[in-house]
């Protein structure tokens, strides 16, 4: 059968602006369309990259407000691991448990499906990435996408992706599978993070114009 309000709330993620997750063996890149709806609107308020723990992060797509609550129960997943066994969360436990979240709120009268998904990524002893979807759901990918432009950037992906990229080269075939479905490829449009052991890590627009410009030559 077809549950309604759970499709439509993948039509929310099916219209938003494009993120995608690329793994490798040094880390994960993660990147974003921003697309400012005005020239009037402050690029920096725009937030589609979250920090999650010192060693997790994740992109949303969709209705960023219904995202921003699943990263908040993601932080406190996390800290409530550490304070319980001394260690850092693993992702997939990570992902399994925000995962069970969105499946309970198809199912529970009173609530209804979040309309947004989460690339969920980080470095234990190895990097993982993986996608939630509205119905609970959840994946583990070498390389994925989100949003309106997931179509195309997985075309980029499973031609260009190999297990032995590295970061620098994670980079660039990020921003080369987000650049059909962006407006401009140019400083300010794009939201980037790499994520390595225990570190979480921006990157600055003045970063993120280099690698376009690397991308241009």
């Amino acid at each position: 059968g077809s549950l309604y309000q759970v499709n439509y709330a993948s039509e929310a993620v099916k219209r938003g602006a494009t993120a995608l997750g690329v793994k490798c063996d040094e880390g994960i890149v993660l990147a974003v369309d921003k697309r400012i709806p005005s020239k009037l609107v402050q690029p920096e308020s725009f937030e589609k990259i979250f920090q999650v723990d010192t060693h997790i992060g994740t992109a949303a797509s969709g209705m960023i407000a219904d995202a921003r609550q699943l990263v908040e129960r993601a932080r406190l997943e996390a800290q409530i691991h550490r304070l319980t066994y001394d260690e850092d969360i693993s992702v997939s436990l990570l992902c399994k448990k925000i995962g069970d979240v969105m499946q309970m709120h198809t199912q529970y009268g009173g609530l209804r499906p979040f309309g947004a998904s989460l690339i969920i990524a980080g470095m234990n002893e190895n990097a993982e990435l993986f996608v939630t979807d509205p119905s609970g759901g959840y994946l583990g990918w070498k390389a994925a996408a989100i949003g309106s432009g997931r179509t195309s950037a997985q075309e980029v992906f499973e031609s260009e992706y190999r297990d032995n990229i590295t970061l620098e080269e994670s980079i660039s075939l990020a921003l080369k599978a987000l650049k059909p479905s962006v407006e401009a490829l140019v400083k300010g449009n794009i939201e980037m993070a790499l994520i390595r052991e225990k570190t979480f890590q921006k990157m600055s627009d003045d970063e993120v114009k280099n690698y376009i410009d690397q991308l241009r030559e």
